[in-house]
């Protein structure tokens, strides 16, 4: 199996503001706040998490073929 890369720039779909975050290993991250417009964001319609979304690469659970990993995490 390959390294799970646990870093992704998340773009924000309101400002384009740009932010390098770590993901969690153990929960998706179903919602985020972009710290230049307070924008909150949640997963698109058949996404599990911001990161699956709006992140430059795809969450943990889903790099290792484990799918969406439930209804995710309440962290900002």
């Amino acid at each position: 199996m390959d390294k799970v890369i646990l870093e992704s720039t998340i773009t924000c779909p309101e400002c384009g503001h740009r932010k390098k975050e770590i993901m969690p290993t153990d929960c998706c991250q179903y919602f985020y706040e972009c710290e230049h417009c307070h924008s909150l964001l949640k997963p698109k319609a058949g996404d599990c998490c911001v990161f699956c979304s709006y992140g430059t690469v795809a969450c943990p659970p889903v790099q290792q073929d484990r799918g969406c990993c439930g209804l995710g995490s309440d962290q900002v």
